[in-house]
C-alpha cells in the first residue's frame, strides 16, 4: 500500500504526529531510505508553505515518476477532507522536494479532468488502495505533478566524485526497486512500464555525458586511462544494448530476467568505474 495509509487511517493524531516525525527522521538520517512496512517503497519529502501560517510544512508521501515529473497523491486515506499539503500547494504551488539522494526546488502541477482520470486509472492498477480510497469519499482525490524548477542539478554544489558517486546510488536504488515492482506485480501495467522507461532514459543521458564530454575529457588529461575508458565505453554499449532489450520486453512475462541481467552488468560497470575513475575526480 501507499506511504500515506497509516498516516491517515489512524484515528489519534497525537499517534499520527509521532508516527509520521519517526518516519520522516528515519528517512533523512538513511538518504532516502526506510524500513519496516515502506522499506521497498519510493518515498520523498514534501515541503510546502503553510495556507493559513506561512510557515514551512513537510509531509513525507509515496511518489511515482513520470517522465521529468513525480506524481503524488492526495487520497488522506479516502477521509472527507483534502490533506492539508494540498491546501498549502494550491495557495502557494512553489515547493520544495527531497527524494533523499537528491532534492530541489519543484512546481506543484494539479492534474485536471481528462489527464487526472487517466494518470489515476493507472495509479489504481499500480495499487488498487488508491482506488479503495476513492470509494471511501465524495470527494474527487488529486494528482499532483511535480515538476523541477529550472536551476543547476539536484546534485551541484559538490565535488564532480561526490556528485558522480551520488547518481549511481540513485540509479542502483532505482534499478532495486523496478527489481522488486517487477518481481511482486501480479500484472506489468501501465506504470511500471513507465518507471522502467524513466530510468532507460535516465541512463542514456548519464552515459551519453560521459560518453562525449567526461570520458574524452579523462584521456586528454590522463592518457593512462585509455584503456580504462576503452573497457567502460565498450560497457556503456553493452548495457544500451539491455537498455533497448528492456524496452521491448516491458510488460512481457519474461521482463524479470531482463531486469536482473542489467542490474548485474550496471552495478558491476559503477563499480569499475568508481574504482578507476574516482580518484582522478
Amino acid at each position: 500500500m501507499s506511504a500515506t495509509t497509516p498516516f491517515h487511517d489512524t484515528r489519534e493524531k497525537l499517534i499520527l504526529n509521532d508516527f509520521t516525525a519517526q518516519l520522516i527522521a528515519e528517512f533523512k538520517a538513511n538518504d532516502g531510505l526506510v524500513g519496516g512496512p515502506f522499506e521497498n517503497s519510493r518515498l520523498l519529502l514534501l515541503t510546502t508553505t503553510g495556507a493559513r501560517t506561512g510557515q514551512s510544512r513537510t509531509a513525507i508521501l509515496g511518489y511515482y515518476p513520470d517522465g521529468d515529473r513525480v506524481l503524488v497523491v492526495g487520497s488522506a486515506g479516502g477521509s472527507p477532507k483534502h490533506p492539508d499539503w494540498y491546501h498549502n500547494l494550491l495557495a502557494n504551488p512553489e515547493v520544495h522536494i527531497d527524494l533523499g539522494l537528491f532534492a530541489y526546488p519543484a512546481t506543484a502541477v494539479v492534474l485536471r479532468d481528462a489527464e487526472r482520470d487517466e494518470v489515476f486509472a493507472r495509479l489504481v492498477e499500480a495499487d488498487a488502495g488508491w482506488g479503495e480510497y476513492q470509494q471511501r469519499t465524495t470527494r474527487t482525490i488529486p494528482v499532483v505533478a511535480l515538476v523541477q524548477q529550472p536551476g543547476p542539478p539536484p546534485h551541484a554544489g559538490g565535488s564532480f566524485a561526490e556528485a558522480l558517486k551520488t547518481i549511481h546510488a540513485a540509479f542502483r536504488r532505482e534499478l532495486a526497486l523496478i527489481r522488486h515492482e517487477v518481481a511482486t506485480s501480479g500484472t506489468l501495467g501501465a506504470q511500471l512500464r513507465i518507471n522502467c522507461l524513466t530510468v532507460c532514459h535516465g541512463l542514456h543521458y548519464h552515459h551519453t555525458g560521459e560518453s562525449t564530454m567526461l570520458f574524452p575529457s579523462l584521456v586528454e588529461q590522463h592518457p593512462e586511462l585509455a584503456d580504462v575508458i576503452a573497457v567502460l565505453q565498450a560497457e556503456h554499449d553493452q548495457i544500451a544494448v539491455l537498455l533497448d532489450e528492456l524496452k521491448r520486453l516491458v510488460g512481457a512475462p519474461d521482463v524479470l530476467a531482463q531486469v536482473d541481467e542489467l542490474i548485474a552488468q550496471l552495478n558491476a560497470h559503477l563499480d569499475r568505474e568508481e574504482a578507476e575513475l574516482l580518484p582522478y575526480l
